[in-house]
Parts: structure tokens; C-alpha cells; sequence
């Protein structure tokens, strides 16, 4: 009697968590809507090596998007370039750094045949404590900040794909307004 009552209030905590996650827009890692049209693609990198091309690939492999070569007929995720930087937001008395914050940016531009293509960044920015006594534990946590950062753009990359097309289809519109408005009037002379 008493390991079933164990189990009831374990199943129990399980729904309420579960009810309470879904309640709050909670998503399972991976869990992002790419377009349906797109089922292949490719990734072109400035470092096609880098961290950050590896975690996209992994994102799009986990959207079940099948990783192809580039070509004129498949859509292409191009990363651009990512930078790191940081900046002081306090001191101690001794004028040391005591906390800092990184920023981090991704740029990147997505190709679609027949549409065109829109560059986007993504961006983002955390701050941690720098304690000169644990420069070790400063430099690892560093390193792993870093690292959630570039994975939780990637996953503002993967949600920008959802709207991309409507985007890219706007972005284009207005880019031939543009052209139509600027091109002069003829008028002939008889």
C-alpha cells in the first residue's frame, strides 16, 4: 500500500511539472518549427570547422533537414562571422573588474532559390563575477558561458527560420518597390 501510494504522488509531481512546463511555453531542445517546404540544405561557414557551423548542423539534423552540397537549387544557411566581446559593469575598491558582461553575435545570411535572401544577427549578452583569487574557475566559466551562448543562438537562428519565408518574401517586395521608385520616367519628345 505504501509503495503505491509512493508511486501515485510520483506520478502525480510528473503531471503537475509537466502541465506546468507546457503552461509557460516551455519547449524540448530541437523542438522549433523550420518550414515543411524546407527538407534539404546547406551550411556554407566562414569557418566550416567552428563551433558554431557544427551546433547549426546539429540543430538541422535534429529538425530531420537533410545536410546537402551547396548548390543554385537548395537553400543555403551562410554564417557570416560571430564576435565576442566584453565590457566592465563594476569594479572593486582596488579598481579590478568585479563583474563583466559578454556579448555575443552571430551573423548569417539565408539563401532561398527563387525568393532571394536576408541577412540576420543574432545577439546576445550575459554577465558573471570576476574574481581575481579563481582565475582558473573565472577562465572555465567563461568558456562555458560562452559556449550556452552560442548554442541559445542557434536557437534563435532555427526560430527565425520558421517565419523565413513570409521575411524574405517582404524583404524582397520592398526591395523592388525601391528599384521601381528610383528608376527615372521616360517621357519622348515629338
Amino acid at each position: 500500500m505504501r509503495l503505491l501510494k509512493h508511486n501515485l504522488l510520483k506520478l502525480f509531481s510528473v503531471f503537475l511539472l509537466t502541465s506546468l512546463l507546457s503552461a509557460c511555453g516551455f519547449h524540448l531542445r530541437g523542438e522549433y518549427t523550420v518550414p515543411d517546404d524546407i527538407k534539404e540544405i546547406s551550411v556554407t561557414s566562414f569557418s566550416p570547422y567552428g563551433e558554431i557551423t557544427r551546433l547549426v548542423k546539429e540543430q538541422l539534423r535534429l529538425n530531420k533537414i537533410k545536410l546537402v552540397e551547396p548548390s543554385a537549387t537548395i537553400t543555403n544557411i551562410h554564417i557570416l562571422g560571430e564576435s565576442i566581446g566584453d565590457r566592465t559593469l563594476s569594479l572593486y575598491q582596488n579598481t579590478r573588474a568585479a563583474e563583466k558582461e559578454i556579448t555575443y553575435s552571430v551573423n548569417y545570411r539565408i539563401t532561398i532559390p527563387n525568393i532571394g535572401s536576408k541577412d540576420f544577427s543574432a545577439s546576445m549578452t550575459r554577465s558573471y563575477l570576476d574574481n581575481p583569487l579563481s582565475a582558473l574557475a573565472k577562465s572555465e566559466e567563461k568558456s562555458l558561458i560562452e559556449k550556452e551562448m552560442r548554442q541559445t543562438s542557434v536557437q534563435q537562428m532555427m526560430r527565425q527560420m520558421a517565419r523565413l519565408k513570409s521575411e524574405i518574401e517582404e524583404f524582397e517586395l520592398k526591395k523592388k518597390e525601391a528599384e521601381t521608385t528610383t528608376e527615372p520616367v521616360a517621357t519622348s519628345h515629338s
